[in-house]
Formats: structure tokens, sequence, C-alpha cells
């Protein structure tokens, strides 16, 4: 969704990112930075959170805060590994576990500071299946019940299946990568549940830029493609997708197709 963060920031609208983790159990790319990684100096955490400030400059997001504060949640790893038994990994705050009431707690006062239009999160599968993922989604939700403030709308992002379809039909992997299928990468719904599609437009050079301050997690590729460290060659979308999870529908535009905009049909002075 960096294209929609970048966008709503340039429009004057007051971006703030929650992150609930630092990333210390992800792979990286390249040789040079194999030694943070969990197994060896634990550093890769530490890391992540510089590339993580480098990527909100560039999409002029004006206040970024860690879940509970810094350290408090550390990155559950894929599901069955043994990452998800460290006592900080954010899948204890699922629907449920032993954290989930203190991390909704913690985003509800953030929200309640905050006072958001609109909240943008992971649909309910975490997009494909990550446990953290699917945690921030169940602690949006929780948070959002918890709140004083009623927040008017609640989006997540989502891929349209057939138009993601086509656009990966069309990937031309280069040189030492391969392609990857649609249904391999996730965050796939029907197209009929959009709600928003926030075209990137002016925004792609500032999402280009975000995505490259992630050096240990994504390469940028020639023909608008990327790559995470599977070196599967991906279709940097011309639109971001969305579709609501609660609060305010979103109305279409005059021709039927979804909006632009995430908040459209919302009162600005609410």
């Amino acid at each position: 969704m960096a294209g929609t963060l970048a966008r709503t920031a340039a429009g004057g609208a007051r971006v703030t990112l929650v992150t609930a983790t630092l990333g210390e159990e992800g792979e990286v790319i390249g040789d040079e930075l194999q030694g943070l990684v969990a197994a060896r100096a634990d550093q890769l955490g530490g890391y992540r959170l510089t590339e993580l400030a480098a990527a909100c400059a560039a999409l002029g997001v004006q206040e970024r805060l860690m879940l509970g504060g810094l350290g408090t949640f550390r990155d559950s790893g894929m599901a069955g590994t043994p990452s998800a038994d460290h006592p900080r990994a954010f899948v204890r705050a699922q629907r449920g576990g032993p954290d989930h009431d203190r991390a909704c707690a913690a985003l509800a006062g953030v929200i309640d500071r905050v006072r958001p239009h609109v909240v943008l999160t992971y649909d309910e599968d975490g997009g494909y299946g990550h446990p953290d993922h699917v945690a921030a989604h169940q602690v949006v939700m929780g948070a959002i019940g918890w709140s004083g403030w009623r927040v008017p709308r609640v989006l997540a992002v989502i891929r349209p299946r057939v138009v993601t379809l086509a656009a990966f039909g069309v990937v031309s992997a280069p040189p030492g990568y391969a392609t990857a299928g649609a249904d391999e990468v996730g965050f796939l719904t029907d197209d009929e549940l959009v709600a928003v599609a926030v075209p990137t437009g002016p925004a792609s050079s500032a999402r280009r830029r975000a995505l490259a301050a992630h050096a240990t997690q994504v390469e940028l590729l020639p023909g608008d493609l990327f790559a995470l460290s599977n070196r599967f060659a991906q279709p940097l979308a011309s639109a971001e997708y969305f579709r609501v999870l609660a609060g305010d529908a979103v109305p279409a535009r005059g021709d039927g197709r979804p909006a632009e905009d995430v908040f459209a049909g919302l009162d600005p002075d609410r």
C-alpha cells in the first residue's frame, strides 16, 4: 500500500504508520548482510528499523510507531517454525492469545490519539497466511472495538484475482529470476469485493524509493518488476486495491467502477 500512503501524504492528510515487529526472522538478500540473521548475530531487526525509517521518509509518512514501543513484539517467523515460541513473538497477539488484549489496548491508544478517518490493514488471512499478518488484522479489529474513537472506515489491502492474474501473465522475468504465479504470492480476492482502487501514478516514484530502502528484503528489477529473496519476479501494480472490513461503505464512481480515494464519501470535518 506504499503508493496509497504516498498519495495520501502528498494530498495533505496526516499518515501514521504502526508496525508490529522489526522483521527479525526474515531472510536477507545478498551476501554482505547475511550475518545479521536471527540464527547468527540476530541483528537484522535493528538494521531493518533503519530501512523502515528511510522508506517512511520516501513516502512522506509523518509518524511511525512500533506497537507497544520498540522491542515489545518480535517477528514470529513462518507458521510452524521454532521462532513462533519466542515469548515476544507477535503470533501471541492473535485472537485468544496471551498478548492479544495488550496489543489491542496499545493500538486503541494510538487510535484514540490520532483519531483517523481511515485505517488500512491486512485481510483476515493476512494476505498469504503469515501468522504476524493474521495477528495484525485481528489486533486492528480488536482495537477498533476498544477505542473510544469511532473509526469511520477500515480497509484491507487486497489483489483482485482477475486483474492480478492478467498482470502476472505478461511478466517476463530477467535472467536469474523466475516468474511466480499470482496464486503463489497471495492477497487474492474476488474482483467484485474491490471498493477502492488507488492509482499509484505520481506516487510510483515514491513507492520505488520506499521499496529500494528495504534492500534486505526487496530487489527492484527492470520493467516495473520487483523480487523478494525467493527471486520470483513480480509486477509493481498500477493501482492498489482495498475492500471494506468495517465502517462506512465506499461509494462507487458514476460509471460503477471502484472509488480512487480511500476517503471517498467521508466527511473530512468529522
